[in-house]
């Protein structure tokens, strides 16, 4: 069955066919600057990627060049052989915790809490209408990046705020990540051939968060009512004091709209380097003695440790941790001041194991006392899964 997986920004969408149960890609690409000067879309099948540069309108037009791509390239005869398109939903609140298939009542549902994801659900919106538009007889499916989280229970989730602001403002913790954080304890279901175990997943990324997985239910994430809470990122600053905000506002006569650009696009590793936002930038002004790269560095770390070692106490154990995302499958040198980070719970690095990117694998030696993995995330093709077993 072929399934279709898509990811619509306010002036992208990228995408991924796949061929299930047997999850083989069969095309992918992304269309770039929709509705902006200078539009094109990149296309990769057989290893090759293809370039073309072209007008785009809107993302209807973008998914009617999308299926014009699918036939040319016989990746399709004709567009019926799509029996399902999974949609990347950021927020889905306390409504979903599950995909679903889309109806008039899910789409209001995202639209209504597009406040808590402004930049996200209305471009996912736009782009769900714009391929019921141009493939009308694809069941249309929203995978939603908060859903894994549904399982935290209510003295985790909320906050120590007024109570009604929960069901007034929906002011909670939702996390995000949540469809990475799913693949990851799928896959380690798979590895350790048992799905009854207490896991500390960790997507580090320019944007990263830590779950606590018990039994293959979510019971702590790091991430809150917003992606910047947690851990410190690229360039968001996780958790601060809350006053903190209106301490700077008032000295700097900032706007709220201001402030909140600052903390989520300028704070992070962008904000302590001065340099840049990208880890691979920070570990290069390491080596060169960039005194502001080690001190971003240094906070980095050990914030991750932190919430390592909270979930450690709350799950009373863990049967593993898991790197993932472009920092945590990619970064030798962060795995490893994490695992060294970790030692009085007796998790040892196996330098060795650990000098790997991008593949599956065991990085502590035999004798730690938690085993440590890098697997690599596909959100897509988690998206793709939950929309075949939807339309099966």
């Amino acid at each position: 069955m072929k399934i279709l997986s898509v990811n619509c920004g306010s002036s992208s969408l990228k995408f991924q066919l796949f061929e299930l149960p047997e999850e083989k890609v069969l095309i992918s690409g992304v269309f770039e600057r929709i509705g902006i000067d200078n539009s094109f879309y990149t296309i990769k099948i057989n290893d090759e990627k293809i370039k073309k540069e072209i007008e785009l309108k809107n993302h209807k037009q973008a998914f009617e060049i999308l299926t014009k791509e699918l036939i040319e390239n016989h990746t399709i005869e004709n567009l019926e052989e799509i029996k399902g398109i999974g949609h990347r939903i950021v927020q889905g609140g306390s409504y979903f915790d599950k995909s679903v298939i889309v109806n008039d009542e899910v789409i209001e549902k995202i639209e209504e809490l597009s406040s808590l994801a402004p930049l996200h659900n209305p471009a996912a919106i736009t782009g769900i209408k714009a391929s019921q538009e141009v493939m009308p007889n694809a069941i249309q499916t929203a995978v939603f990046d908060t859903a894994f989280h549904q399982t935290m229970k209510e003295d985790v989730y909320l906050y120590a705020l007024p109570y009604e602001w929960a069901s007034k403002y929906k002011v909670r913790r939702y996390g995000a990540h949540g469809t990475s954080h799913k693949y990851l304890t799928l896959k380690m279901a798979e590895i350790l051939k048992n799905a009854n175990t207490k896991l500390i997943t960790c997507h580090i990324g320019n944007g990263a968060s830590i779950s606590a997985i018990k039994n293959s239910k979510c019971v702590d994430t790091s991430m809150g009512l917003t992606p910047n809470a947690g851990l410190i990122m690229g360039s968001r600053c996780g958790d601060i004091d809350a006053t903190i905000v209106t301490y700077i506002m008032e000295k700097e006569n900032f706007t709220a709209e201001e402030m909140d650009n600052i903390l989520n696009k300028k704070s992070g590793l962008l904000g302590i380097s001065g340099i840049s936002s990208d880890s691979r930038d920070i570990e290069e002004g390491i080596k060169n003695g960039n005194e502001r790269c080690i001190l971003a560095n240094k906070m980095y770390v050990r914030r991750i440790i932190d919430y390592i070692a909270k979930y450690y106490v709350e799950l009373e154990g863990a049967d593993a941790i898991i790197f993932t995302a472009g920092v945590g499958e990619n970064s030798i040198s962060l795995r490893k001041e994490v695992m060294d980070g970790l030692k009085i719970l007796g998790v040892e690095c196996d330098d060795e194991k650990n000098n790997i990117r991008g593949k599956i694998a065991l990085i502590t030696k035999e004798t730690s006392k938690i085993p440590c993995y890098v697997i690599p995330t596909n959100e897509e093709l988690m998206i793709a899964l939950d929309t075949y077993n939807l339309v099966k």
